[in-house]
C-alpha cells in the first residue's frame, strides 16, 4: 500500500503546492464537545438534507431549504415522529419541498431512529461525538441498519455536513485509494470498507492528519 507522504505529494503537485492545498481541506469539522451539544432536531434535518440531495442537484434543495424547515415543522423531534397518514398526504402535495413521498417519509422514520437509539445509547448527539474514528464505517453501518434511506454514501455526506470527522468516498477519492493499493474497485463489500477503514487509520497515524482531511487530500491527488 503506497504511503501518506506519496498521495499528499501528488496532491501538493496537482494543487499547486501547500498553502493552496490546506485552503481546500476542511473547516466544518467539530469537536465532540461541539457535536454533543448539536440539538437533536439539527441532526434529523442535516440527515434529511443529505437524503433529498442524493441523486438530485445540490443546489435546488438549498434554495428550497427554508420550506423544508417550515414544512417538517422546525425538524422538531417528537413532532415529526407522530406524523399522521394526514401529515404525509399534506406534505405530499406541499410546493415548499421536494415532493418525493418515499424521501418525505424518511423524516418521521428517522425521527423515530433518533428517539430509540438515544433510549440505546443515552442520546444520539452522544453517541455520533463519541464514536471513533477508527471506526468510521462502523457507524455508517448502525445509521444504515436503522434508518430510512440512509445508505453509506448518504451517510457519509450527513455526517460530513453536520461536521463529524468522517471519510466520503467521492469518485476522485475512490481512485485515489485504488491508486495506492488499498482496492481494487469500488468498495461493495464489508471487507472492502474494512480495508478503507485500515488504510485511513494507518495514513492518520503516518500524518496526524483527520479522516475528513486525508479523505479531501485523496481527492485532491486525482481530481
Amino acid at each position: 500500500m503506497q504511503t501518506f507522504a506519496e498521495t499528499y505529494q501528488h496532491a501538493l503537485e496537482r494543487k499547486g503546492g501547500e498553502d493552496q492545498l490546506l485552503a481546500l481541506l476542511p473547516t466544518n469539522i467539530k469537536t465532540s464537545a461541539e457535536l454533543s451539544a448539536i440539538p437533536h432536531d439539527r441532526y434529523l434535518a442535516e440527515m434529511t438534507r443529505a437524503i433529498f440531495k442524493a441523486g438530485f442537484i445540490w443546489k435546488i434543495i438549498d434554495h428550497k431549504w427554508a420550506g423544508f424547515e417550515d414544512a417538517f415543522w422546525q425538524f422538531n423531534i417528537a413532532r415529526c415522529s407522530m406524523t399522521s397518514p394526514e401529515d404525509l398526504e399534506s406534505l405530499y402535495q406541499d410546493t415548499r419541498i421536494i415532493r418525493n413521498s418515499q424521501k418525505i417519509d424518511t423524516v418521521y422514520k428517522n425521527a423515530a431512529m433518533i428517539l430509540e437509539l438515544s433510549e440505546q445509547y443515552g442520546c444520539f448527539a452522544t453517541l455520533i461525538a463519541d464514536w471513533p474514528d477508527d471506526d468510521f464505517i462502523g457507524l455508517l453501518d448502525l445509521l444504515h441498519k436503522n434508518g430510512s434511506r440512509l445508505g453509506k454514501q448518504t451517510c457519509q455526506y450527513f455526517l460530513r455536513f453536520i461536521g463529524k470527522n468522517g471519510f466520503v468516498l467521492t469518485r476522485d477519492g475512490v481512485a485515489a485509494l485504488i491508486s495506492a493499493g488499498v482496492i481494487t474497485s469500488p468498495p461493495s463489500s464489508k471487507r472492502d470498507l474494512k480495508l478503507v477503514q485500515q488504510a485511513y487509520n494507518t495514513w492518520r497515524d503516518e500524518s496526524g492528519l483527520s479522516n475528513a482531511q486525508i479523505s479531501r487530500i485523496l481527492s485532491l491527488s486525482i481530481g
